[in-house]
């Protein structure tokens, strides 16, 4: 069964040749040419991955991935023509799993999504332990996570990443591994993919996020998970 991508883009051209590149590749695509349209079609379609163009005729990017994200959890890949850090960010902290600028390579933006999927539709591993760190407690095979014994809400990718640096506790991870293990791709990712989410991650489970405790930077090679 083909695997469907929603294209959110309102130039014409782009639109056009990214659903060949996609086709080529063996996706059914979608298309809109606004956020608008874009949000009706994916609440009808529901498709496995959305890309989004961030400059819109009605609306930002930023806005629509805000909005997505209020009520799903489908993989998103902004793809812009603007590659400025802050605008990377930005689209990171709206809630997007991926950044890639324009313009694309196909081959490569077609692998990404293939990760994206993959990690989408990877049944959670059944492990019924429960992974304590300090005062977070992470349900590995529930999928809760508490703080202090108060439930707190992660997306799928933050509950990836705080799983796999408490599963190895005390040990640094670095981006490479991080990208590998949670994202599904390692040399075609950007560390500030992983920079962002461990910042969000420590918003929702750190009493202090400029001072963390639990999830701590390793200067120069990673992140580490301590008690």
């Amino acid at each position: 069964m083909a695997r469907t991508v929603l294209l959110i883009e309102d130039d014409p051209r782009v639109r056009r040749s990214l659903h060949l590149a996609l086709q080529d590749e063996g996706y059914e695509v979608g298309e809109a040419a606004s956020g608008a349209a874009g949000l009706h079609q994916l609440r009808a379609q529901a498709p496995d991955v959305v890309l989004l163009d961030l400059m819109l005729p009605d609306t930002d990017g930023f806005a629509v991935c805000r909005e997505v994200r209020r009520w799903t959890d489908v993989p998103v890949i902004i793809v812009s023509a603007r590659t400025d850090s802050h605008d990377v960010v930005a689209g990171l902290e709206a809630g997007a799993d991926d950044y890639v600028t324009k313009p694309l390579v196909a081959k490569e933006l077609s692998a990404r999504i293939r990760a994206l999927m993959r990690r989408a539709h990877q049944p959670q591993a059944t492990d019924p332990r429960t992974l304590d760190l300090g005062d977070i407690s992470v349900g590995v095979d529930s999928g809760v996570v508490t703080v202090g014994g108060v439930e707190v809400d992660l997306t799928r990718t933050e509950f990836r990443l705080l799983v796999e640096l408490c599963r190895n506790e005390g040990q640094v991870v670095s981006r490479e591994d991080l990208l590998e293990r949670v994202w599904g791709y390692g040399y075609l990712g950007d560390g500030r993919i992983v920079d962002v989410h461990v910042h969000r991650l420590r918003v929702k489970v750190e009493a202090d996020p400029a001072n963390p405790h639990h999830v701590v930077t390793a200067r120069g090679l990673g992140y580490r998970a301590v008690p």
